[in-house]
């Protein structure tokens, strides 16, 4: 029992040290009309606009911009997957 209380602990160690690592990693998905920067943790930090307002339509800069933060917050769960994959499982506990 005692071991696999010290697995768990080593196990939330490595844990919170991805998760640090991961907070700190910053990815960029952009197109012509937007730019957005996200961390690994998937946390937006900016959006850029990277067109003229005046000739770009609202309905063309929406989907843009959808497209443009769904493509930053798959990279960001590559990412995040990539390190957690490093943690491989729990031996002895069935994970």
């Amino acid at each position: 029992m005692l071991d696999k209380m010290k697995q768990l602990w080593e196990m939330k160690s490595k844990m919170d040290a991805i998760k640090k690592e991961l907070d700190a990693m910053m990815l960029a998905s952009e197109d012509s009309m937007v730019k957005v920067n996200i961390t690994g943790s998937q946390e937006i930090k900016s959006v850029e606009l990277k067109c003229d307002l005046a000739t770009v339509s609202k309905n063309k800069l929406e989907a843009a911009l959808a497209e443009t933060v769904n493509r930053a917050v798959r990279e960001s769960q590559k990412a995040a997957a990539q390190k957690m994959s490093a943690l491989g499982g729990l031996p002895g506990l069935g994970m």
